[in-house]
């Protein structure tokens, strides 16, 4: 066992607190399970029960086990509700550090891209945002850009993207700002999307789920796309709009190629 386990559990709290409110929530195992295989610096990882944490790292991903045996402390349940009040069913919570915006915004911006860009057209449910994050994380988009005034790093989508936020570019920017690349954006009207091939380097743009495409992103987008919906059927939700978009760009090319 190593020092940190050793620690009193005042110390580990007191730890937590001091970087609490400049860290990224991770909410249960599979949050801080991804963030781990995706490189966050986790300065602070805590548990009633470590003993079950790590025999969850056993059954579901021994690849970070030892990165949580020497990560984990454990404190009293009251401690971590206290810190933590919709604790995750797991029963493990952390901290990260939020990846620089700088790095984000270059790897957004670096041409010739191998994947898309997913824009979230000021969107308004968090745990649609977290759910796109995750779907673009594991097709391995280039990353995903938030407008409006939603934070894509809000603790709800943190926990509604399992810890995936790591694993892709996460950034909110006005519509001036987007990424380079053509913008297909997705709209009723729009081409069939069946009919169309969708490039690597392609923004790939989803209005908010209550009033669609803002006019500013409207009047930006290259292309005007639509999903195959069966008559009288209004819309999908967010995620699965996006989830059959990148789908289709994925089925597009050559297999086992890698974004």
């Amino acid at each position: 066992m190593n020092g940190k386990h050793q620690r009193d559990p005042d110390g580990a709290v007191r730890d937590w607190r001091e970087v609490a409110d400049t860290s990224v929530l991770l909410d249960g195992f599979h949050a801080i399970k991804h963030a781990l295989r995706f490189g966050a610096l986790i300065p602070s990882a805590l548990t009633s029960d470590r003993a079950a944490v790590l025999a969850l790292a056993d059954e579901l991903a021994p690849d970070v086990k030892d990165a949580l045996d020497a990560l984990v402390v454990q404190v009293p349940d009251s401690a971590l509700r206290a810190l933590v009040p919709r604790l995750h069913p797991t029963g493990v919570a952390a901290l990260a550090v939020r990846p620089s915006r700088t790095a984000n915004l270059d790897a957004l911006g670096r041409m010739p891209r191998t994947a898309p860009v997913v824009v979230l057209d000021d969107p308004r449910n968090l745990g649609n945002a977290g759910a796109v994050i995750r779907l673009a994380a594991g097709f391995g988009a280039t990353g995903v850009v938030t407008t409006g005034t939603l934070d894509p790093w809000h603790p709800t989508v943190v926990r509604g993207g399992a810890g995936l936020h790591f694993a892709t570019a996460v950034e909110r920017m006005d519509v001036r700002e987007l990424p380079p690349g053509p913008v297909f954006a997705l709209d009723a009207e729009g081409e069939d999307i069946r009919a169309l091939k969708l490039p690597d380097d392609a923004v790939l743009a989803f209005g908010s789920e209550r009033s669609g495409l803002s006019t500013q992103l409207r009047e930006r987008a290259d292309h005007l796309v639509s999903l195959p919906m069966r008559p009288q059927v209004s819309s999908y939700n967010l995620a699965t709009s996006v989830g059959m978009t990148l789908f289709h760009w994925s089925a597009g090319r050559p297999p086992g190629a890698e974004a």
